[in-house]
């Protein structure tokens, strides 16, 4: 039976549930079911419940006969969320010039030059969010970086089949390049500069990722 503590702290099943969905290791088209969750975590169907209801409100889990099931993207909606990942992180870049502060340009700078020291392509797509995410934080914008959480999970589902191309030495060289730039118009507190060149960054991995879905034939259609 499960224990009241475990019971007491539904956030931790969401997370369980949630790393497995934007892990791969629960892909699009998996069928989750309360009773075999709460089984596997061995805890009551409650939180289990809850946590669903959350995922399903993140966009990555929707109702399904036997309980829920991993939401499948077609083309056209993961091409609609790299639109809406481009509006907001050139947002996020354009306020992070106005409004960052030396501790954020600090943590900017380090996990670059963090980047650009390693050759690992695991350790590169880690740093290159940490990267990400350091600069909405600089932007000092709650509401973007956390509807930016949201987008890069549902995105991460397909992440392991557009990893091929993404890891590529050319496309990580220019990544870092064009972080560079970035970071460039936000240590200078350009803000039009920081937008228009993350606009530019988030369109070409807009396309190298569309590209690879396509290849991969994994979304649906």
């Amino acid at each position: 039976m499960a224990t009241s503590q475990d019971d007491g702290h539904p956030g931790s099943h969401y997370n369980r549930i949630r790393q497995s969905i934007v892990s791969g290791q629960a892909g699009p088209g998996t069928v989750l079911i309360p009773t075999v969750l709460s089984t596997q975590y061995n805890v009551s169907r409650t939180p289990v419940r809850e946590a669903l209801i959350r995922l399903e409100q993140d966009g990555l889990v929707e109702r399904a006969t036997r309980g829920y099931v991993v939401r499948t993207r077609t083309p056209e909606e993961i091409l609609e969320i790299c639109e809406a990942r481009i509006a907001l992180e050139s947002s996020a870049a354009q306020a992070a010039a106005i409004r960052r502060t030396e501790l954020d340009l600090a943590r900017l700078v380090h996990v670059h030059e963090s980047t650009a020291a390693t050759k690992d392509p695991a350790e590169l797509r880690e740093l290159n969010h940490l990267w990400h995410v350091a600069l909405r934080e600089a932007g000092h914008n709650t509401t973007i970086a956390e509807l930016m959480d949201r987008l890069d999970a549902q995105l991460k589902v397909y992440d392991s089949h557009t990893a091929p191309a993404t890891d590529l030495p050319d496309n990580l060289s220019l990544i870092l390049e064009e972080h560079a730039g970035i970071l460039d118009a936000v240590r200078r507190r350009d803000a039009g500069a920081a937008r228009d060149r993350m606009i530019a960054h988030q369109s070409r991995t807009r396309d190298l990722r569309i590209g690879a879905l396509a290849r991969s034939g994994r979304a649906a259609h």
